[in-house]
């Protein structure tokens, strides 16, 4: 359930605000930078990282393990939903409220320590969220009401909001790979494989193992300590001349507000699709006369299945191409999407699936590679926090606005709704890139006059 740099070359972008010929990666100085890398094990970005456990490259796939983490926790109840409706009697409404809730905790989270990491390190902040998100799964594994649901959802999403900025900026700052878009791919397929574990796993243990609502959250908490246990493992790496942490309100950073509007929205429209595949695909699945919870899983793990495949594609792909491709192909998947909820095809459900989490690879991916293109280091994790803040709060409303309608007027009227106002918005992607393609026709032309 989600969540890192892009270029048109295959070597690092010099830092913003840095002259060339003084960037790391210009062609005189990146020897030097490799050797002190290596000798030092320090983070060129200036974070105080002394060698010990894991080292750098540890660092990179202990983050990447965490935004795995992140998204098997939101996936987890997925499946589990109308087992949960069946026992306690709950409405579509009430169930998208829970779902809704890990991004109510979200967005409470992050204005007030979106950019923590920024002053006292990713590692510290990975380690608090990645211990909430242990927590709800204990919360979880003993519900005996629909209110613990509630506060396990809660607990997942304050763990996320700590920890998923710090871990995408941290997967850019130790990128082990010499394309700068590596790390946006990883994150992609980080989470997808997150998230389809979490989906298949779920449907597996609910179908087949005894006490169907536990043994899915107990994987969930040795996962999660395994998890703390490897982010300890890690070099500090808090800023070496950081000030005093107070919550500060995040902000976008110099200059790149239309970047940051189209990457946000692009994010926005792979997170409300995975909204209604996580919180009522499982409903819709057992509407169409399909019975069991490893039938469930298996088909909504293909959505996720899909983004993971995809993102391995993308390394190469240039973020701007990711965004105009991701939007496209969203407008054909929530149309697919509403032909299968009118049909109750399950036929038409695994197309949705599978287009669907195509389409999600290609416009989380292309808009986070947009902001790690751009914004310094020292705005990365507020910046990322800021994305995440606004991309959960549009999920959120998603989820229940889906919820309410189901409720009302029909899971078919619900779905119906949903693809049209998603449908708007993949037009306002789209129109955004236009004028991004039209603003640097017309800086090329300037400075082609200028000559």
């Amino acid at each position: 359930m989600t969540h890192p740099g892009q270029s048109t070359t295959s070597s690092k972008p010099p830092l913003l605000g840095v002259a060339p010929e003084h960037s790391p990666d210009h062609p005189g100085n990146r020897e030097a930078v490799d050797t002190v890398a290596k000798e030092s094990d320090a983070d060129v970005h200036g974070r105080d990282m002394p060698p010990r456990g894991l080292g750098r490259r540890g660092a990179f796939w202990a983050s990447a393990s965490v935004l795995s983490l992140a998204l098997w926790s939101s996936g987890a109840p997925s499946v589990l939903y109308p087992i949960y409706a069946e026992q306690w009697a709950l409405t579509p409404a009430v169930v998208t409220a829970v779902f809704a809730t890990y991004q109510l905790a979200i967005v409470i989270v992050l204005p007030l320590f979106g950019s923590l990491s920024d002053q006292i390190g990713r590692r510290l902040v990975m380690i608090w969220g990645v211990a909430l998100i242990a927590g709800s799964a204990i919360i979880f594994a003993i519900a005996p009401n629909v209110a613990f649901l509630f506060v396990g959802r809660a607990l997942q999403g304050a763990g996320t909001g700590l920890a998923i900025g710090a871990a995408s900026a941290s997967l850019v700052e130790n990128n082990i790979s010499r394309h700068p878009r590596f790390a946006s791919s990883l994150a992609t397929i980080a989470t997808a494989t997150g998230l389809t574990l979490a989906l298949v796993l779920s449907g597996v243990l609910a179908q087949l193992a005894p006490m169907p609502l536990f043994w899915s959250y107990l994987v969930l908490l040795v996962l999660a300590v395994a998890t703390v246990v490897a982010l300890a493992a890690t070099p500090k790496d808090r800023p070496i001349h950081a000030p005093r942490w107070r919550p500060q309100a995040l902000r976008i950073a110099p200059g790149l507000r239309v970047a940051f509007v189209t990457a946000t929205l692009s994010v926005s429209l792979a997170y409300c699709v995975g909204a209604i595949f996580l919180s009522v695909g499982a409903h819709m699945i057992r509407q169409f006369n399909t019975e069991g919870a490893l039938v469930a899983g298996v088909l909504l793990g293909c959505s996720s299945a899909a983004i993971g495949v995809t993102a391995l594609l993308l390394a190469r792909v240039p973020a701007h191409v990711g965004v105009w491709v991701g939007a496209l192909l969203t407008t054909v998947s929530v149309a697919v999407m509403a032909i299968a909820a009118a049909s109750e095809s399950i036929a038409l459900f695994l197309v949705w699936c599978l287009i669907g989490g195509i389409a999600y690879s290609f416009a989380f991916t292309g808009g986070l590679g947009l902001i790690n293109r751009a914004v310094p280091e020292r705005y990365r994790g507020g910046t990322l926090s800021l994305l995440y803040l606004c991309a959960y709060l549009l999920q959120g409303a998603t989820a229940l606005g889906v919820g309410a309608l189901a409720t009302v007027s029909g899971m078919g009227m619900a779905i119906s709704v949903a693809a049209a106002t998603l449908a708007g918005l993949c037009v306002v992607v789209l129109g955004l890139m236009v004028i991004d393609v039209r603003a640097r026709r017309s800086k090329t032309h300037r400075v082609a006059s200028l000559r």
